[in-house]
């Protein structure tokens, strides 16, 4: 029993032994994201919990290998981690958590409709009768009260459609917020949380959808890969926040410079990937110069001070799609003018018209 002065029921032994793992577990992720100085944010504070209760090893085996490479556990490696293991499920678990919600409604559609089919049936019968009784009136009361019967089942079953109206409406309605909900849950998991830009698992199905478009159409179809320019020693010197600050306002850029089929993703980190299709290769430079510039006219100002943190810039390689070439070697030879943009000083945009045909087919073998 608890303590009558305290007013407070002790929980039962398996209550208190949950509470105490839990807290346990929770303790030691806040203590992971300290040592880390990682941000405490759900996704991050999320991916440390699952990662301290060792539930699944997977998991766990990934966040090691990630930290034995960089132990600061970069940005973009527990985006990957959570992405892989964690987000997945809760995308999975909305879209069957609707889904059955739909079943459920349009069962119960169903069921409304084969009532109504059935007193349709009785309707159906009730007027056939009346038909063979009007066949045998005699008298003037006999026909009254023929009519007045056929005058309340009509009226019944005009109170009773009036019924079903309502009922298929609101089931209407009730399947339209569902699909809604659905959608909104589909575009969930193609954005990336912290700049609102498509994800990379969109991006690894938009190109495939726009190279086969342009394979059949013959239109030009143009990538561009940026970089942020020395993002991990600002990261290093201004703290996660400032570099989730910096990545947040290239990918503001990128939003504001893409349009109709244009696609702008984050490809991870602090790299980026734009999708141009039926964009010609002059078009697409000509759309990386304009964010690369409007980037860097962009002064950066530290929120927790207003101290000014100088200018962000860009490196970025072009590539145009070659009829037949894969996805790989699409995205090889953007890779390698990006590299190129970076030894030739940073801050510019790099195309494959720059680079030596030779240095070209080695990229892309």
């Amino acid at each position: 029993m608890g303590n009558p002065s305290s007013g407070v029921t002790k929980p039962s032994a398996s209550g208190g032994e949950d509470y105490a793992r839990t807290m346990a577990h929770g303790e030691r992720a806040i203590s992971l994201l300290k040592q880390l100085q990682k941000p405490a944010s759900p996704r991050n504070y999320e991916l440390l919990f699952a990662f301290t209760t060792a539930t699944n090893k997977e998991l766990c085996k990934d966040l090691r290998k990630a930290l034995e490479t960089d132990s600061c556990l970069t940005e973009e490696a527990a985006e990957r981690i959570y992405q892989k293991h964690l987000d997945k499920t809760d995308i999975l678990e909305q879209v069957d958590e609707v889904g059955s919600q739909v079943s459920k409604e349009m069962s119960e559609i169903m069921a409304v409709i084969e009532s109504a089919s059935e007193r349709t049936g009785s309707y159906g019968e009730s007027l056939q009768g009346m038909n063979d009784k009007l066949s045998g009136i005699e008298s003037p009361e006999q026909l009254k009260s023929v009519l007045g019967e056929l005058f309340d089942t009509t009226n019944d079953m005009a109170e009773y459609n009036k019924v079903l109206e309502k009922r298929l409406a609101d089931s209407k309605s009730q399947i339209d917020e569902l699909h809604m909900n659905l959608e909104l849950t589909r575009v969930e998991s193609y954005t990336d949380e912290l700049t609102g830009l498509t994800n990379r698992k969109r991006f690894d199905q938009t190109i495939i959808e726009e190279i086969s478009e342009a394979e059949e159409s013959g239109d030009p179809l143009c990538l561009l890969m940026i970089d942020i320019d020395h993002f991990k020693s600002f990261n290093d010197n201004h703290g996660h926040q400032t570099g989730d600050q910096v990545i947040r306002l290239v990918a503001h850029t990128l939003k504001t410079n893409v349009k109709g089929r244009d696609c702008a993703a984050r490809y991870g980190g602090e790299e980026f990937v734009i999708i141009l299709p039926k964009t010609k290769l002059e078009a697409a430079i000509t759309v990386a110069e304009q964010i690369r510039v409007a980037v860097k006219t962009k002064e950066l100002v530290k929120k927790s001070t207003s101290a000014s943190l100088g200018h962000v810039t860009l490196s970025t390689g072009i590539s145009c799609y070659r009829i037949g070439e894969s996805i790989t070697e699409l995205i090889e030879r953007a890779d390698v003018c990006l590299y190129a943009a970076k030894e030739s000083g940073r801050d510019n945009v790099k195309s494959e018209t720059d680079m030596p045909e030779p240095q070209a087919r080695i990229s892309a073998a």
